[in-house]
């Protein structure tokens, strides 16, 4: 359920929601920020060096074997606070209105998000990282190695981003 601080903007457009779902995720655990709110949050993950806790459940602790070995790790996680439903967006930090897939916005049809995290540490089923910017308690969907070999596409360009 997106929450009332995630309001919509002059010149947002939202669309109604299909009536039921198509897929079941589980959540793996739980990220743990020093973010209580939208506002406190970073626009990016690349904007906080802050040390934040992934919390796994612990039935998916042997899952994190040689994880370790691991600089930087893909965290996928569900922005369950975000609204579901807008196709137009007024990104506050930008002022002009743009399609939600050609935004990063964690306003969108499937909130599902993503931070290349730089892992600090691993004690039990918590990994110690950052580079995240997420609200505190947000649903972990997913934990991957990242590869710099394959993960980066340096000549990569978002062209409205380009121009501004």
């Amino acid at each position: 359920m997106a929450s009332n601080d995630f309001g919509i903007r002059d010149g947002e457009q939202a669309v109604e929601l299909p009536e039921k779902t198509d897929a079941c995720l589980y959540f793996i655990g739980r990220i743990r920020t020093p973010w209580k709110t939208r506002k406190q949050c970073p626009k990016n993950a690349r904007e906080s060096n802050a040390v934040c806790a992934v919390e796994l459940d612990p039935r998916w602790s042997e899952a994190l074997k040689d994880v370790a070995t691991s600089s930087h790790l893909v965290l996928l996680y569900w922005m369950d606070q975000s609204p579901r439903n807008l196709v137009l967006q007024v990104p506050g930090h930008y002022g002009v209105q743009r399609g939600t897939f050609a935004l990063r916005s964690p306003a969108r049809p499937n909130p599902i998000a993503m931070s290349v995290v730089r892992l600090l540490n691993i004690e039990g089923a918590t990994l110690s990282v950052a580079g995240l910017d997420c609200l505190d308690g947000t649903p972990l969907l997913d934990i991957k190695p990242y590869f710099a070999s394959t993960d980066s596409v340096p000549d990569a360009v978002v062209g409205w981003h380009q121009n501004k």
